[in-house]
């Protein structure tokens, strides 16, 4: 009863300052915004803690955070060893061929219409296939170390980032095409000083979704077959051991992975597209 009345004060005391950070005269500033998902984020796991010890969960259920905690600091090793097989081999190298690719292939569809209408339906039903279909036929194609895990990941981001590029060529208005046509300007002139920019926005929106898809793609890969080593490999076989604190610690580092990944991406589209309304102050 008393973990229960803690996290209710908890919960309570992080409420509480979060809406005074929002109603205060500080509240458009960065560091509130900054601030305010800090406060939930300790609010939540104190919440956790609290319930977890309090009423003695079990291990198998649900660890502690600071069992979590202690798992990730005690492995570090194998925790790095696994995050450089599936997110530097794995997830990265897919995310760069899958979008390299698909950006070609999307000028391609661009600058010829029988690629449109013939290649973008088929792009939809691929996309549209589950991965735990595909997974397992990519290992047994190239293998159960990192490349398959690498091609399941280009298979999952080619589509979303050819559909999203092909949407942005096409952004640009007739009229502004048309003034570009009446300077002389070639495809490749209006493509690059036209085109290309005004597609921005949507090529950031598919490599900010590939990020995702990237992640996701890689680890589930794994359970499919790898070598001793890489983050899907370690979850399912600590599940097989009970071992949930070892699952949860290979959890925060996707997460952290997946997080950073993806501010990234933002950063780079901010300092790209500053020019675009969503990105002025």
């Amino acid at each position: 009863m008393m973990a229960v009345l803690g996290a209710i004060a908890v919960w309570l005391l992080g409420w509480w300052l979060n809406a005074r950070l929002a109603s205060g005269a500080y509240a458009d500033t960065r560091a509130v915004r900054l601030a305010a998902p800090l406060i939930f984020g300790l609010t939540v796991i104190a919440i956790w803690e609290l319930l977890v010890r309090g009423l003695d969960v079990p291990l198998v259920i649900l660890p502690a955070p600071s069992v979590i905690w202690d798992r990730f600091w005690d492995s570090l090793p194998t925790l790095w060893a696994d995050f450089v097989q599936t997110i530097i081999k794995g997830a990265l190298s897919g995310y760069i061929i899958g979008c390299g690719c698909a950006f070609v292939m999307a000028i391609a569809v661009d600058r010829w219409d029988f690629l449109r209408l013939g290649l973008l339906p088929v792009g939809n039903f691929v996309a549209a296939l589950p991965i735990v279909g595909t997974a397992p036929i990519l290992v047994m194609w190239f293998g159960f170390d990192w490349h398959s895990k690498a091609a399941v990941v280009v298979v999952m981001v080619f589509f979303p980032m050819l559909v999203n590029t092909v949407a942005g060529l096409r952004e640009a208005s007739s009229m502004q095409r048309d003034l570009m046509e009446t300077y002389a300007a070639s495809y490749w002139q209006s493509f690059v000083k036209l085109r290309l920019p005004a597609a921005m926005p949507f090529i950031f929106n598919g490599l900010k979704i590939s990020t995702t898809l990237a992640l996701i793609g890689a680890i589930v890969a794994e359970f499919f077959g790898s070598p001793t080593l890489g983050m899907g490999f370690r979850i399912s076989t600590s599940v097989g051991q009970l071992s949930l604190d070892m699952v949860w610690a290979e959890i925060v580092v996707a997460a952290l992975a997946g997080t950073a990944f993806y501010g990234l991406v933002a950063i780079i589209e901010k300092a790209v597209t500053f020019w675009h309304p969503s990105q002025r102050g």
